[in-house]
């Protein structure tokens, strides 16, 4: 419980001190005109108060991350309390921050022509093709996940094929309509229900007297029932992504970026946001690792249930808060991941329209768009994602990675802090590096030569960015 307690105390003091730090090396200022107030379109660039904003933010980073990631990651014991913490506040939350200034800074661009500016247009092309290509694959499978779940609900009226249509006509609607119609309107209740969902369980946790684990020099090792296939570094940082950092936050700010009338209010929002992920993320690690009597009893339910973490979600939810409970899991398990997949959609439509530079307040151009990519996500929804899906965990790494070597470069050309980024550019440089090498879906190669090669090429990254850094250091000697 100790250890809950000065987690959560940790991730507020981060954002009322260090986001605050952030806020004064990016320079945000209250006097510059946005793009929601400048490019106002009536369709994705439009004023909204900044509430309104955070809670759309928080539920389009979060979906399922910060539960299914979490209960994952839990399996490795108490270590999952570190990455969570110190991921978000130094990392995630950095990430998430300058990714939504940056794109308010350039009139609301996507991250994909954001790399593009700072580190070249090949990184740009490769970019768009990446990203739109992984908002497709993301949208795609929040369809069969929610239609799966609803159709299990609905055996005697309504089958998956009803639900897939449901899903995707929902998608269509969201992806095209301004975004204060839609999204705007029933976000804000479903990421105050996550809110409360993740609050009203850990409380009934405490009361129930269910034993919390400590983090604590003994619980410090891996406690993963294949330690050896599966050792802390680099699986757990891939695993828990959305409540420590996931590249896939920096596609989603760029759409509140577009809304946000004030650059103050910018660390509310996505600095904000992603501190509030990180303390649903805290939650259900802790819940994980209490409610089925301890972290190796959490790896029987988990190796039993084939890494089904919904099922550890809704059996939780129904033991702590009954009925009411079972509820609040339908709605975590199903509008979350809904709520990520048409947000990815509307990001791949947003990238493809700056790419062919494609004003979008004519419903036309929108729909010029999103029939091809509402086209391949069906099509992808006949396919089984079982294989393609183990790869999106690192693909979404990847894109944090480089963003976050975006943004060092960023900094350095404006002459400010860029240390704040670069140490976290370097960390999951490694990560995904020898998660690429070392991981069953990689290359499967040795611990020894993974992290070998993994250190090596953190190591020419480090160089390379010497290299550049001493080039824009002798630019100001001329």
């Amino acid at each position: 419980m100790y250890t809950l307690i000065i987690s959560l105390f940790i991730l507020v003091v981060g954002y009322l001190v260090y986001s605050k730090y952030i806020e004064r090396v990016f320079g945000a200022d209250a006097s510059r005109a946005t793009p929601a107030v400048t490019m106002t379109d009536g369709v994705d660039y439009i004023p909204m108060p900044w509430w309104k904003i955070f809670l759309i933010q928080f539920l389009n980073i979060a979906g399922l991350g910060p539960i299914f990631g979490a209960v994952a990651g839990a399996m490795w014991g108490p270590v999952a309390y570190l990455w969570i913490i110190l991921g978000s506040v130094f990392a995630g939350a950095v990430h998430d921050y300058f990714s939504g200034m940056l794109s308010i800074k350039h009139n609301g661009l996507s991250i994909t022509e954001i790399t593009g500016i700072y580190l070249g247009s090949a990184t740009k092309q490769i970019m768009r093709g990446f990203t739109v290509l992984l908002m497709v694959i993301v949208g795609a499978v929040f369809i069969m996940g929610p239609a799966k779940i609803l159709a299990g609900l609905t055996p005697d009226f309504a089958s998956m094929t009803f639900w897939v249509w449901i899903v995707f006509a929902y998608y269509v609607l969201s992806t095209l309509l301004p975004i204060n119609k839609v999204i705007g309107r029933i976000y804000p209740v479903f990421g105050f229900a996550l809110l409360f969902m993740a609050v009203g369980l850990i409380i009934a946790l405490f009361v129930k007297g269910y034993p919390v684990p400590e983090l604590t020099t003994d619980s410090l090792k891996n406690f993963h029932s294949s330690a050896d296939e599966f050792p802390i570094f680099p699986m757990l940082f891939i695993t828990i992504a959305c409540g420590a950092i996931s590249g896939f936050h920096a596609t989603q700010s760029p759409l509140m970026a577009r809304c946000i009338k004030n650059e103050k209010l910018g660390r509310r929002v996505f600095y904000g946001a992603m501190i509030t992920e990180a303390v649903v993320a805290m939650i259900w690690a802790t819940i994980s690792m209490s409610f089925f009597g301890g972290i190796r009893e959490l790896n029987d339910v988990m190796n039993e249930h084939q890494g089904n973490a919904a099922w550890v979600v809704n059996e939780t939810a129904n033991v702590l808060l009954g009925k009411f409970g079972a509820f609040l899991a339908i709605l975590g398990v199903v509008a979350a991941p809904i709520t990520s997949g048409d947000t990815a959609f509307r990001s791949a439509r947003l990238i493809v329209a700056d790419f062919l530079n494609l004003k979008q307040g004519p419903l036309k151009n929108r729909l010029f768009i999103s029939i091809p990519l509402f086209a391949i996500g069906f099509f992808l929804t006949q396919i089984n994602f079982d294989v393609i899906w183990r790869y999106f965990a690192w693909s979404n790494q990847t894109l944090a990675t480089v963003v976050l070597w975006t943004i060092t470069v960023f900094l350095v050309k404006y002459r400010k802090n860029f240390w704040i980024t670069l140490l976290p550019a370097l960390f999951m440089t490694s990560v995904i590096s020898t998660y690429l090498f070392l991981a069953p879906e990689g290359f499967h190669l040795s611990k020894a030569i993974s992290y070998t090669v993994g250190f090596g090429i953190t190591l020419i990254s480090l160089l390379l960015f010497i290299i550049y850094f001493r080039n824009e250091k002798r630019k100001d000697h001329y």
